[in-house]
């Protein structure tokens, strides 16, 4: 009880201390001070009366949905003697294995560097400035000659490296429940089994309406949907981010989804929040980054050949060039198990004291980056509020699919449960395809990587990314990509290939989300 109350009180004077130095808490301070000047604001009872007026003002609402999005991203708390890596990784072998991995990719990008003898920085000339300015909402429109610049990595070489993982205390003896599990992934993490998932997404059942499901027995699809509207409605109204989340749960009008999105992130378009973007803006005219090159090139790679996505080209590279520059984001470190890179400034290698990050906000664009950026241009056409979005959707989920972490969000855990689930509830298929040499991840951790940006329909994306929002977890992903093949078990069965495996599994376009994984989670044999 002790321990649960020093908790409290440690995240309390955490989520304070943060609070202190945000834009709410000095327009907080502003509003007291105005209401000083009201007559119903007396002097024998100032803090009830001060109290009150925020209530009715709404500015009580402000703090707590405030409150409510540090709760969300929050790390677990954790013993207050813990140094600051335990934040990051609890894990000593997973902390060794993200740093052996950043230095992999740092390397590549260094000798890319070396090879095309290219600088990681440099300022724009005054003319390329300008030129960059004038084109800035038609850059799709230029052709830069990229074919010398390759991504630093792709998802299969992560793959490769979490497939190596080990925990060096199961080396010698390991337990047997262990040796049983016969995926890829070889580290002993606790994941959850039907029962605990059907627990943890109770709103998913088959007796509670949905959105994205068009035949529920219980209630006509269309009368379900417009009261799901008209409780949206009101929800909006009430300016409650838990309310959002909640009611989320069961999927967004589309009407109403980008509201609800950014209520849920506790996202509001303030002008400091456009002049900040535009700062980043006058940053990336002025300087020119290596990465900005590898961002050009995934984009053109992947989103710039999509049939969904082509359209957003300009947007993609307005809002990933800004991201490259927000040193705001470097705070998400804090309980992100990887590092942001540091370089020097030429001559001082091995200086602290003039080492900077690199890129400014700490993150190396990969293989298939843009598509984290891409369906939410399908919500938010106003490039400021667009940015602010992704970047705290990428703070708050995104960063755990490509960084190597024993969270149960993180791309590890999230690989373990696809596995445990296919082998424990599919059997029979996952041994047919391990036998074969078509181990199922190897098949579906470009769609977890990507959060399936780019294999669904972007409706049914939507769909599923409001499920993310609602239950703050990735691990839908993870039952996603396990009811993908239980769908497609028959076809699965018969081939003989790893080819043929993917073959079956190459077109996700025509899936229905919703139904795959009310089928999976709650009519499934356990």
């Amino acid at each position: 009880m002790l321990q649960e109350e020093s908790d409290l009180s440690l995240i309390i004077a955490q989520i304070v201390q943060k609070l202190k130095g945000s834009n709410l808490y000095s327009q907080l301070e502003r509003q007291a001070w105005a209401s000083l000047q009201r007559p119903e604001i007396k002097l024998e009872s100032l803090k009830e009366d001060i109290k009150e007026f925020f209530k009715i003002s709404g500015w009580e609402k402000k703090l707590q949905n405030a409150v409510y999005s540090e709760l969300s991203v929050f790390p677990l708390p954790s013993h207050p003697a813990a140094p600051p890596e335990h934040l990051k990784e609890p894990l000593v072998y997973m902390r060794k294995a993200q740093g052996s991995w950043e230095k992999r990719i740092l390397k590549s990008l260094n000798s890319m560097c070396t090879e095309l003898s290219i600088p990681l920085a440099r300022k724009r000339p005054v003319e390329e400035q300008k030129e960059l300015l004038n084109k800035w909402n038609e850059m799709g429109t230029d052709e830069p000659d990229l074919s010398l610049f390759r991504p630093v990595y792709a998802p299969k070489d992560f793959l490769e490296v979490l497939i190596n993982l080990r925990n060096p205390n199961y080396e010698n003896g390991d337990s047997l429940s262990f040796r049983t599990h016969l995926g890829l992934i070889q580290v002993p993490l606790k994941v959850k089994d039907i029962p605990e998932l059907k627990e943890c997404f109770v709103e998913l059942g088959l007796n509670i309406g949905q959105l994205g499901i068009d035949d529920s027995t219980q209630v006509p699809p269309e009368l379900f949907e417009n009261e799901h509207v008209r409780i949206g409605q009101k929800v909006l109204a009430e300016q409650d981010s838990a309310a959002a989340q909640q009611y989320i749960r069961q999927g967004s009008p589309t009407a109403l989804r980008a509201e609800l999105w950014g209520l849920i992130l506790n996202i509001s378009s303030q002008p400091e929040d456009v002049l900040y973007y535009e700062q980043l803006k006058t940053n990336v005219i002025q300087h020119d980054l290596l990465v900005d090159s590898l961002i050009y090139k995934d984009v053109k790679l992947t989103a710039s050949n999509d049939d969904y996505y082509f359209v957003f080209e300009d947007y993609l590279y307005q809002v990933l060039l800004c991201f490259s520059r927000d040193t705001s984001v470097l705070s998400h470190f804090a309980y992100n198990s990887a590092s942001p890179p540091k370089s020097y400034i030429r001559g001082k290698l091995g200086l602290e004291e003039y080492a900077v990050f690199y890129p400014p906000n700490g993150v190396i664009p990969f293989h298939g980056f843009s598509m984290y950026v891409a369906p939410l241009c399908f919500l938010y056409h106003e490039p400021s509020k667009l940015y602010q979005i992704f970047r705290e959707m990428y703070v708050r989920f995104f960063f755990r699919l490509h960084s190597i972490s024993s969270h149960p969000s993180g791309i590890v855990s999230l690989c373990l449960l696809f596995e445990t689930l296919l082998q424990t509830y599919l059997p029979q298929l996952f041994y047919h395809l391990r036998e074969i040499g078509a181990q199922p991840l190897r098949i579906s951790f470009k769609w977890m990587v990507r959060a399936f940006s780019g294999y669904l329909a972007t409706d049914q994306l939507l769909l599923l990314w409001d499920r993310i929002l609602g239950y703050n977890s990735l691990e839908i992903l993870a039952v996603l990509a396990a009811a993908v093949f239980a769908f497609r078990a028959v076809n699965l069965m018969e081939v003989t290939s790893l080819a043929a495996a993917e073959a079956v599994l190459a077109d996700l376009s025509t899936l229905k989300v919703m139904p795959l994984l009310q089928i999976f989670l709650f009519a499934t044999v356990t």
